[in-house]
């Protein structure tokens, strides 16, 4: 008799990376932040999905990343459920990083000390979290003989963000939540920042969530962008976008990339008309 070997159980799907399912925060003073906000996104574990969020100021979307985190005072939501990976939002944790806009860093740490702080914290010996850190000051473009003993006050806002985000990325994080990390970065910096994000992101296979006020960055940077309403913010439309296959200062010159834009852009401007008439209203 032939024997025939088993056939192998399908895997189990993944639970998604992030799902957010009717989620409103509405603070002691009455202020509703978001409202009945919905989404999925799923475990791309081959290469992970990069979500910009654009929408009027005020609109929630620091909100967002926030109860992703799990950050007071935006967590815990008033109502709905956020699930990390099929498990509720408890606490901060190492498998979510974030940078900021205002290049938080801590100013009596040198680069190296402030890239390697996480490891610190982990209890990694000294040793281990220098060879780790010499190679992430590296790997966002900075010079480990020049730039590794200097400190915060000494550095450009552009190195200082690589800073930021050498430190939150070390720990490889399965989430990446970004608030405006380039707002502040002059424009070639900010191209140049871009591409490197794109590349750091392609290597860590993350999930990455990235707010802007730029929809030319949005779009670049997206898989998907999602637009929020006015305060109190829901999400209004989910729009798919070509990923970045060329440089910042290449890709944002097409023609096709620039229509992208200037769709988002008119939508954009209609909301910001409706918050405008909102407000003048009230």
């Amino acid at each position: 008799m032939t024997e025939h070997a088993a056939t192998p159980a399908p895997a189990e799907p993944l639970p998604p990376v992030v799902q957010f399912s009717k989620v409103t925060k509405r603070y002691d003073n009455g202020l509703v932040a978001i409202r009945d906000v919905s989404f999925t996104v799923e475990d791309r574990a081959d290469r992970g999905e990069f979500v910009a969020i654009l929408g009027p100021s005020g609109c929630g979307k620091s909100t967002i990343l926030r109860l992703i985190a799990g950050l007071r005072p935006q967590h815990p939501a008033t109502e709905g459920t956020i699930l990390i990976g099929g498990k509720p939002v408890t606490a901060p944790g190492a498998d979510r990083g974030m940078v900021f806009q205002d290049y938080t860093a801590f100013d009596h740490r040198s680069v190296l000390e402030n890239i390697a702080f996480g490891l610190e914290c982990r209890g990694e010996s000294k040793a281990e979290r220098t060879e780790h850190a010499m190679k992430w000051i590296q790997k966002v473009g900075l010079d480990v003989d020049r730039d590794a003993n200097k400190y915060p006050h000494e550095l450009s806002g552009g190195m200082r963000q690589r800073v930021a985000i050498a430190r939150s990325l070390i720990l490889h994080p399965r989430i990446i939540l970004m608030d405006e990390p380039f707002g502040a970065l002059d424009p070639g910096t900010r191209y140049n920042m871009q591409d490197l994000l794109v590349a750091l992101w392609k290597d860590l296979k993350a999930t990455v969530f990235f707010i802007t006020h730029s929809i030319e960055e949005a779009v670049y940077l997206g898989d998907r962008v999602y637009v929020m309403s006015p305060s109190p913010g829901t999400l209004l439309r989910e729009v798919p976008v070509p990923p970045p296959d060329r440089p910042a200062r290449e890709m944002q010159r097409d023609p096709a990339f620039m229509n992208i834009v200037f769709g988002l852009r008119d939508a954009l401007e209609k909301l910001e008309a409706v918050a405008a008439k909102s407000a003048g209203e009230a």
